[in-house]
């Protein structure tokens, strides 16, 4: 059971970069409002790294029954060890980080990189069928 709930969130994390790479490559404005607003809010912080756990936690239990085992627990580990952290580090300062990278992060920028999310999408999804 738990076998097939970590890789339907693989699965679904996977969907999540794909439409994550629609949205940086059609509306890149509006990706870079969204990255505006990490941490503005204790619920938008608190919801964004709690989030984060779900397929970190989907990625360390599906490693074994993956393609590629330790490049999903290693990247599993990492995600739930710098959510834990996140919890931690004052809002304000997480707010200020995302505030700071949309500065560097122009609309073009998002398009340009929005490839690589449809590749780890699609390799996410590769990797646990």
């Amino acid at each position: 059971m738990i076998d097939i709930l970590s890789k339907w969130t693989i699965i679904l994390f996977g969907i999540f970069f794909i439409c994550v790479g629609l949205l940086m490559l059609f509306n890149p404005k509006k990706a870079n409002d969204i990255l505006r607003k990490a941490g503005s809010t204790n619920f938008i912080n608190y919801a964004e790294i709690t989030t984060r756990i779900i397929p970190a936690v989907g990625l360390i239990l599906s490693a074994d029954n993956s393609k590629y085992p330790d490049i999903f627990k290693i990247f599993g580990w990492f995600m739930l060890l710098t959510s834990l952290v996140l919890y931690f580090v004052p809002r304000q300062l997480h707010h200020n980080f995302s505030l700071k990278a949309a500065d560097i992060l122009k609309p073009i920028y998002f398009q340009l990189i929005s490839p690589f999310a449809f590749l780890i999408g699609t390799w996410l999804i590769y990797s646990v069928i």
